[in-house]
């Protein structure tokens, strides 16, 4: 996610932190310090307050991180590869690659919510248990705020409506009920455009009745209409997309470069004269060695670029999409994301053979919208 910065690790897999982060954690405090507590716990100074609510703030970021943490684990332990966690101001997003089972799908889907309940039960259980001993009121009073979060905070994913656990949970049931995946995926996003368009429209009505808190509504409303509708678009390129192997939508040849090229020749001998945004790098074997872009050449300047070679400013091979020619196009495209760009090169033998791009499959969505069947 853009925005946010590396902080460490969780369950083995990168653990990133977007700035909203810190900006939720102090409206947190905010609420729980100013209105709250006084209202639970009355007749403590505002030292004790403050702190009780940094300590609330802090503990909820650390539940959320739970929730993300218990997807993240469940899906290394079904085998599904994790890119990273993020953390950001609505709560939390693992990224994964797509589940092979819906019996997977379903495990790592409500392996958040149960967190989130387990935690909303615990904490709410010892600040009944802490609110009994004298002395304790405002830690048992954060205790009960943090457990009713969290209750509500599982209870909300499992609406049934993606990209909510809720939307995955019923995504795998369907899944499972009629070997669909395409097709489950559509109703759970179609469920979520849904959701987002009713919490956007009760978000509207609190804010006309002079609630602020209408405007978080309508923000996450808008948040799950959008997610809910790339999904959807997902879901329909996978259907058309549905049986096509790589070697169907790539393009071949390709325009290379060799990648010990300075960065001024290339730009004369190859860039220019392709056309392309960016081009495939081969080594002095004629092996792929990775892709650079044309904004990668054009921020060497002067004199600098008869001195750099051109796999200086390249994307190594290592961070790009790779696939053979065979691999079902579906699953290829999955190995796409912010870290690879948008292109998948196609290696066969350790020789580039193709590349697939999204005019590519725009190419093919437009066949299939045609009715044409196998692509040109």
């Amino acid at each position: 996610m853009n925005g946010s910065v590396p902080v460490g690790r969780v369950v083995g897999v990168p653990l990133r932190m977007h700035w909203s982060v810190p900006l939720l954690a102090v409206f947190l405090a905010y609420g729980l310090g100013r209105r709250t507590l006084p209202l639970w716990t009355p007749g403590h100074s505002n030292a004790v307050y403050t702190l009780a609510s940094a300590v609330g703030a802090v503990l909820l970021m650390a539940s959320l991180l739970c929730h993300e943490a218990a997807h993240a684990a469940m899906a290394r332990r079904k085998k599904i590869s994790v890119q990273d966690v993020t953390l950001w101001a609505l709560g939390g997003m693992t990224r994964m690659g797509r589940p092979q089972s819906a019996s997977a799908a379903f495990a790592v889907a409500v392996s958040g919510p149960l967190t989130s309940l387990v935690i909303g039960g615990a904490a709410l259980g010892a600040g009944i248990g802490l609110d009994r001993l004298p002395g304790w009121a405002v830690p048992a009073a954060v205790l009960g705020w943090l457990g009713w979060v969290n209750l509500a905070l599982g209870v909300f994913n499992l609406l049934p409506a993606a990209p909510l656990d809720g939307g995955r949970v019923v995504q795998a049931v369907l899944w499972w009920r009629t070997g669909d995946r395409e097709r489950a995926e559509r109703a759970a996003s179609r469920s979520g455009q849904v959701l987002g368009v009713l919490l956007m429209g009760a978000g509207w009505v609190s804010l006309l009745r002079g609630s602020s808190g209408g405007l978080w509504l309508v923000f996450t409303g808008l948040f799950v209409m959008v997610v809910a509708g790339a999904e959807r678009q997902r879901a329909v390129m996978g259907t058309a997309l549905r049986g096509l192997r790589v070697a169907d939508a790539m393009t071949s040849p390709v325009t290379t470069g060799a990648d010990w090229l300075t960065v001024g020749r290339f730009i004369d001998e190859v860039a220019l004269p392709s056309h392309h945004s960016a081009v495939p790098l081969l080594d002095f074997e004629g092996r792929p060695s990775g892709v650079v872009e044309l904004r990668g050449l054009a921020a060497v300047q002067g004199p600098l670029r008869d001195t750099t070679q051109v796999r200086e400013v390249a994307t190594p091979l290592s961070r790009c999409a790779v696939a053979s020619p065979d691999d079902l196009l579906t699953e290829a495209l999955d190995r796409l994301g912010m870290a690879t760009g948008p292109r998948l090169l196609v290696v066969d033998e350790d020789r580039l053979v193709g590349i697939v791009t999204a005019k590519d499959i725009n190419r093919l969505m437009r066949r299939h919208a045609l009715g044409g069947g196998k692509p040109l």
